[in-house]
């Protein structure tokens, strides 16, 4: 499955991420590599934890 993030480089140096599609869904890294694999793991989180609202109910 593939998300479109946005990449913005921060005020006071690295870059912050987001997921668009996931609201909440944000990260950060020191430079565009790490960034990219931050925010990877946090649409892994935010899967994860949509999936376990809904078989809970």
């Amino acid at each position: 499955m593939n998300f479109k993030v946005v990449l913005q480089e921060a005020e006071e140096g690295g870059y912050i991420v987001s997921c668009p599609a996931l609201p909440g869904c944000h990260s950060q890294g020191d430079d565009v590599e790490v960034a990219k694999k931050n925010i990877k793991e946090a649409i892994v989180g935010c899967l994860e934890s949509l999936a376990n609202g809904r078989t809970k109910r």
